[in-house]
């Protein structure tokens, strides 16, 4: 396993327990897909189906379980990491912890290495009291901003600055500040204002929202984004003559619409990942066939969500170079070795005369329309009367903890589908017991229905529709932790707001920069 992590080779390894454990422990650029989103999330994740695949848990049969939901898929490269988690850390080997580490890791080197100017919370406050203007700027998602921001700050997410950044300066000589909800996003992208050698003076501020909280202020809620400053025809192409020049500078390719149909064509044998940068709003409108959206900053902070095989081809598409060039620039420089961006993005597709796609893609998880084909479903109503008998069939919820505590049949047992065949013996023996499996709209059961069978389960049906189906029948979902005894692991738990949290995340993210520290 270490070999095969420390080679180019063309493999991915996917761990398959829940989120919040692989929050907690986890091997470095591995990527997490609970076993509940195998046939959700593999497609994109690992296109490939000959591509050799490593499936890691605690040594604690979930792995065993994955492999074979993996085999049912059509993949025909399956091993299994020997001892799990516990056999690595026996055989001398580092564990890492954190949500989308790789791309964190990342902030922290280009902090360090590239010597990121920074301004603490502190000093902010004493200068804007001393009468100093700035221009203040929150670089996260619009729902991320709308949630909590600092008072004053203009929501620009990462991937937009480039292209947005002249028109939100103007004429103004104000020092520019900016921050994301802690520290990666804001040191991206303060280092990229700096590389565009703008008039004005950028500085990062430390540790964002968190930071701000436990310097004891407030944040403001609720603020809707202003819309996104379309920028001049002379500042448009100031950026653009800066994005060819970091792909120049970072030898990335670009690619013709022809290039890329080729580039298609090929993708049965070879991994290629297509990924959209731009804003929801025009992804919606009108975007490449094939492609998923990711927005740029985020394509940047979610990567090992994204690119489960390090040595599959990237393509970049945006309306024309900025936005795809500055995020291809920044995958490249995290070892990502193949990445391209589509020269003239979606409007140079459309002037080949190729076909756009509107609206947002849905494609089945995998295997789920021939599971419809032999599942027995039960209605919400069915359902509803024979809780209301003496001989109740035992209700099984396979959504994760969070989900089932915001709402369940009342009743219903908590068993997260990766754990399924392993703890269902705990509430019924093999047999002829009737078991109700749900979920949020009933996919999952759906597909988890199938391995309770071939455990000899013989009547095991699905609640049609889930949970959304039973509420829209007009029936009550019972809130909080029902059957739930422990502390669930399942799900990360966000730590804004929480001091102790929100100390715990920042003193590991600057923990990450030591490793890249050094005298010289």
């Amino acid at each position: 396993m270490k070999s095969l992590l420390d080679s180019d080779s063309t493999y991915a390894v996917i761990d398959v327990r829940e989120r919040g454990e692989f929050n907690k422990r986890q091997i470095f650029r591995t990527t997490c897909v609970p076993r509940r989103d195998l046939e959700s999330l593999m497609s994109r994740l690992v296109p490939v189906k000959s591509t050799a695949i490593v499936v890691c848990d605690e040594d604690d049969g979930r792995a065993s379980l994955a492999a074979h939901t993996l085999e049912q898929m059509g993949y025909t490269d399956i091993s299994m990491l020997q001892g799990g988690l516990g056999a690595w850390v026996q055989a001398g080997y580092e564990l890492g912890e954190g949500t989308n580490a790789p791309s964190k890791d990342f902030g922290e080197k280009i902090l360090v290495q590239k010597r990121v100017p920074e301004m603490t919370i502190q000093e902010y406050q004493h200068r804007v009291s001393q009468g100093e203007e700035f221009i203040l700027i929150d670089t996260r998602t619009p729902e991320e901003f709308q949630r909590a921001t600092l008072p004053g700050s203009r929501n620009i997410p990462n991937g937009e600055l480039v292209l947005r950044i002249a028109e939100v300066i103007g004429d103004s000589n104000s020092t520019v500040v900016v921050h994301c909800g802690g520290r990666t996003r804001s040191i991206i992208g303060t280092q990229i204002l700096l590389e565009m050698n703008l008039p004005n003076t950028l500085i990062g501020l430390q540790n964002g929202t968190m930071g701000w909280l436990l310097a004891g202020y407030e944040l403001e809620t609720g603020r809707q984004s202003q819309p996104l400053p379309l920028p001049s025809s002379n500042r448009a192409a100031f950026a653009e003559t800066f994005a060819r020049k970091l792909t120049e500078e970072h030898r990335i390719t670009h690619l013709s619409p022809a290039e890329l149909q080729d580039l298609i064509a090929r993708g049965e044998h070879e991994t290629l990942y297509l990924v959209d940068v731009r804003t929801a709003e025009e992804y919606e409108q009108g975007h490449i066939p094939n492609f998923t959206w990711f927005p740029g900053g985020q394509a940047l902070q979610r990567t090992d969500e994204i690119m489960a095989v390090r040595t599959g081809k990237i393509v970049l598409a945006c309306d024309g170079i900025v936005r795809s060039a500055v995020v291809a620039r920044w995958i490249k420089e995290m070892d990502f070795p193949d990445i391209y961006v589509l020269d003239g993005g979606v409007k140079a597709w459309e002037e080949a005369g190729q076909t756009l796609e509107q609206g947002w893609p849905r494609t089945a998880p995998t295997g789920l329309i021939e599971a419809r084909e032999t599942v027995s479903l039960m209605s919400p109503s069915a359902l509803k009367s024979r809780l209301e008998m003496p001989d109740t069939p035992l209700v099984v919820d396979l959504e994760t903890s969070s989900d089932f505590m915001q709402g369940h049949v009342s009743g219903a047992v908590w068993i997260p589908r990766g754990w399924l065949e392993l703890r269902i013996k705990d509430s019924v023996s093999i047999g002829d017991t009737p078991i109700v499996l749900t979920c949020r709209n009933g996919e999952v059961s759906t597909l988890a229905s199938a391995g309770l069978r071939d455990m000899g389960y013989t009547n095991v049906k699905v609640l049609e529709g889930g949970k959304l189906g039973w509420s829209a029948a007009g029936f009550v979902l019972e809130t909080g932790p029902g059957s739930i005894s422990v502390e669930p692991n399942d799900v990360v738990i966000h730590p804004l707001g929480d001091k102790d949290r929100m100390e715990y995340y920042l003193t590991w993210e600057e923990a990450l920069g030591r490793k890249y520290e050094s005298d010289g």
